[in-house]
């Protein structure tokens, strides 16, 4: 007998609408409850000490490659989890970082990278890529280049999905230097919110939670975009121009 799912087409414009609705309720209201603990996102940074701001990009670039390491050798031993654990871990260690304010955040921040990442991961597997591979750990890291939780793209911002390079060793260390600086300016805002003096562990479970929901989400558009070309055998870039359509529209629900 046949296999069916060979013969049945693939709804390329469900599933677009899908990874729309996904794009737009990635932020979602965790966001909100951000900017009322942590105010609003463009004045987050200047709450850092110098110090901070200016080690902060290194410091991200550093803590996504040891991301990197860690996050593919922890395979091995811890499986990856549903969604609604990922969320509750991140949350907690989240607020276990906001406690003592930005020592114990600047802490906290290489671990919250590799649990974002072993996050990015499962999601790679789930939609059937090898996590293993280069070309895979290189999209990866590309969901980074998504714009963080605190930005109001709209789905403007969709370069997190570039045009491929030539995937060796050095290429994804450049991408790596690329994605350091855009990341560093997201987590600066989520190290921000955790000095809120007072409030620091309820702002960075709430920090953590909006980026772990995010980031989450930004995986599910990037390798179900990924997938969806490969099963409907459409390029990538016509998918992601109808996908920016469907962004736009204001009678997406």
């Amino acid at each position: 007998m046949d296999d069916i799912s060979q013969i049945v087409p693939v709804d390329v414009d469900a599933q677009l609408d899908v990874l729309a609705r996904r794009y737009k309720r990635a932020s979602g209201g965790a966001v909100d409850l951000l900017n009322i603990i942590g105010g609003r996102a463009e004045g987050l940074l200047d709450r850092l000490p110098n110090a901070a701001q200016s080690g902060l990009q290194e410091a991200t670039r550093r803590a996504l490659e040891q991301a990197m390491k860690v996050a593919h050798s922890s395979r091995d031993v811890v499986p990856d989890q549903k969604g609604w654990l990922n969320t509750v871990v991140g949350t907690a260690m989240g607020a276990a970082g906001g406690v003592g304010g930005l020592p114990t955040a600047l802490a906290e921040l290489p671990v919250t990278t590799t649990l974002l990442l072993r996050i990015i991961q499962g999601v790679a597997v789930e939609h059937g890529f090898d996590p293993s591979s280069e070309s895979v750990q290189f999209d990866c890291i590309e969901v980074f280049a998504a714009a963080g939780p605190l930005a109001e793209d709209d789905g403007a911002d969709l370069g997190f999905l570039s045009a491929r390079v030539t995937l060796t060793g050095p290429a994804l260390q450049g991408i790596i230097t690329r994605v350091a600086p855009r990341l560093a300016t997201v987590l600066g805002q989520k190290l921000a919110a955790q000095t809120v003096p007072v409030l620091g562990a309820v702002a960075g479970a709430a920090t953590n939670y909006a980026y772990t929901t995010y980031y989450q989400e930004m995986a599910y558009v990037h390798f179900g975009l990924r997938k969806l070309s490969i099963d409907a055998d459409v390029s990538i870039e016509e998918l992601v121009a109808r996908l920016r359509v469907r962004m736009a529209s204001r009678d997406l629900r």
